[in-house]
């Protein structure tokens, strides 16, 4: 993982513009890292994008178009998203706000027919505001912890090139997976109007 120090400080505002500046030839998995590992996102200028419930994490849209999409993920203590997948998409991710733990896993068996697969966890590594990451394109299937023992809400901004409007879902325990469809909390600021936070 890179353990370099992002250099440039933006408003998220102007950090979504420089990601669509860059062209669609070269929005490929190196080059978006580099751009995410050299330019952060201010904290405070995501105010308008942080939704927290202690039902479920939130996913709150930021930016969308053809290319890409990139939104901020809200966790309360001890929250975490469902070992999941991305539809063969590219994602990068960083934690402006706290930290995060992500989990990698290995498909080694997958039937489609019935539903079922095996699992196997693999590489464990931490996220925070000076250490991006993105989605080994070989090994896809993760997990994101914001731990207990963290003490601390979290913010993780995740851009997704292409956007996917749902993702494959894996049960361990059950050696189980299926579709799920996937929805914003929130877009451009303003609260989904059926969306309850708690």
């Amino acid at each position: 993982m890179p353990k370099q120090l992002a250099v440039e400080q933006l408003s998220i505002a102007d950090w979504v513009k420089g990601l669509a500046a860059i062209p669609e030839r070269d929005f490929v998995l190196e080059t978006v890292q580099d751009y995410i590992i050299h330019h952060a996102a201010r904290p405070e200028s995501l105010e308008k994008y942080l939704f927290f419930s202690k039902g479920n994490y939130t996913r709150n849209l930021i930016f969308k178009n053809d290319l890409f999409e990139c939104m901020t993920i809200c966790w309360e203590v001890g929250q975490h998203s469902r070992i999941h997948n991305h539809r063969d998409q590219n994602c990068w991710m960083s934690a402006p706000i706290g930290r995060l733990k992500i989990q990698n896993f290995r498909v080694e068996e997958k039937d489609a027919t019935c539903g079922t697969c095996k699992i196997i966890p693999t590489e464990i590594y931490e996220m925070d505001g000076v250490h991006p990451v993105h989605v080994n394109p070989l090994e896809p299937v993760h997990q994101v912890l914001n731990l207990p023992e963290f003490n601390q809400r979290a913010v993780s901004i995740h851009v997704y090139s292409k956007p996917f409007d749902s993702c494959e879902v894996y049960t361990r325990e059950k050696g189980t997976y299926g579709d799920v469809p996937l929805h914003y909390t929130s877009e451009y600021g303003k609260l989904h109007p059926d969306e309850k936070l708690i």
